[in-house]
């Protein structure tokens, strides 16, 4: 019957894995390669994760013009490569495609459990986790598990300005958020202001100026904006280059700097903000379209929206445009609505709080698979952590103590404050190189 729960008390895997997109393939098939019994709750009708969103139409962080930013021999998987016909940098479908293929050929699909959504994730008395999902038709099911692994991505709840600019109420066009955003020929004729200068807003930038009347991308702060190649080669290629590994940090620094002045100028010559801080002391923006649809007259730069009055945009440099559209691109809060109240996130202004950025210290069996953000490709990274976490459940390692553990996390957050600031979002900031030697030392182990 709708809404009924069926409750099995018995342990009924002993791993549930939440999320089917390319963390949570990567931690089933770690799994699955170890022998490990484990059953993986998918609340979409397929496996791919954001990647199958636009072709399904569905509402989410990705549209229909997204491709891939990192090349794709560090963006597929060590034991499954992309197919070598697809191009440098694949389009979201051919991720889709990839990611099924590839749970396909690792034999994941008879333990993922689709349309199936997690309501609920409980730890008792006994240290056993307590999973309450709901089907496609409305049942809940109620299932215990030793240990849980969430993977389901962290780019879920759009982040708005709040409060909005003033005189917001009195826009007459759409307010949306890159989260509704899903292809330019729906502003076809329109004239669309962005904000931000974050990946997404870049790329909704340059997809919309192929369609709408006039594109305008408002930005309040700079941002380092770097291209997909430098010398010809793919900068996550570089980064993965032993020669770079050998660099110190301030070797590293100076290089890039030097490149991007060779490569694009400076960022005020293109009518961009200069970022006020030096790069890698914050995200940086990946983009071979941006600077080129500026200078082509397709993308007008405007500094930040001071205030709205019908359907005029005035911005904080007394300029004002007439917009249609708003297309809002600040980001997302991670939201677990499944977990209890403060996790995955800690007391220090929201910082996440994980051993070596997967284990919750404070909860015996709970890991997280994907809570990083690297400059360059994810997937090695989160191979590496899905390897780790199945030698953990497998018995191979034992983790340190809860004191131990929480003293690693505060020496961790201590160097993302003197570089970043601490922020939710700065606090899964990892350098690709240095994690990954990390991970692979404590598999060594």
């Amino acid at each position: 019957m709708d809404g009924s729960r069926a409750v099995d008390n018995t342990i009924a895997a002993t791993v549930c894995v939440i999320g089917a997109g390319l963390s949570g393939l990567a931690t089933a098939h770690a799994l699955s390669s170890r022998g490990i019994d484990f059953v993986c709750l998918e609340k979409a009708p397929d496996v791919g994760g954001i990647w199958r969103q636009p072709g399904a139409g569905e509402r989410g962080p990705a549209y229909m013009s997204l491709h891939l930013n990192s090349a794709k021999q560090l963006t597929g998987y060590v034991d499954f490569p992309m197919p070598s016909e697809l191009p440098l940098y694949p389009r979201h479908s051919d991720v889709a495609a990839y990611l099924r293929s590839f749970a396909e050929w690792a034999g994941l699909l008879p333990r993922v459990e689709l349309r199936t959504e997690v309501l609920s994730v409980r730890q008792d008395g006994a240290g056993a986790w307590t999973v309450v999902s709901r089907d496609a038709r409305g049942e809940t099911t109620e299932r215990r598990f030793d240990q849980v692994v969430v993977a389901s991505g962290h780019n879920t709840e759009a982040a708005l300005p709040d409060p909005l600019p003033p005189g917001s109420d009195s826009f007459g066009g759409t307010i949306l958020h890159s989260m509704d955003y899903h292809d330019g020929r729906d502003f076809a004729g329109q004239r669309v202001v962005v904000v931000g200068l974050g990946a997404s807003a870049v790329d909704i930038a340059a997809d919309l100026s192929r369609h709408a009347a006039r594109t305008v991308l408002s930005v309040r702060r700079g941002l380092h904006i770097v291209p997909k190649q430098l010398f010809g080669m793919s900068v996550d290629l570089i980064a993965d280059a032993p020669w770079w590994s050998s660099m110190s940090f301030p070797e590293q620094r100076r290089f890039v700097e030097q490149a991007l002045l060779v490569a694009r100028g400076r960022l005020p010559e293109y009518g961009l903000p200069e970022p006020d801080h030096p790069i890698f002391s914050s995200a940086v923006t990946i983009s071979d379209e941006i600077l080129s649809r500026i200078r082509h007259g397709a993308v007008t730069p405007r500094p930040a929206i001071a205030s709205l009055e019908g359907s005029t945009v005035s911005f904080t440099d007394g300029t004002s445009e007439e917009a249609d559209a708003i297309v809002y691109c600040t980001g997302f809060r991670m939201a677990f609505p499944f977990l209890p109240d403060g996790f995955p996130a800690g007391p220090r202004q929201g910082a996440v709080e994980l051993y070596k950025r997967v284990v919750a210290p404070h909860r015996p069996g709970l890991y997280f698979v994907g809570l990083i953000r690297p400059v360059g490709s994810i997937t090695r990274l989160v191979e590496a952590q899905a390897r780790w976490v199945a030698r953990i459940v497998d018995g191979d390692v034992s983790l340190p103590s809860e004191e131990d553990m929480c003293e690693e996390i505060g020496t961790y957050l201590s160097g993302i404050e003197d570089r970043y600031g601490l922020t939710e979002g700065a606090s899964i900031q990892v350098d690709v190189g240095s994690y990954l030697r990390e991970l692979r030392e404590l598999q060594d182990a």
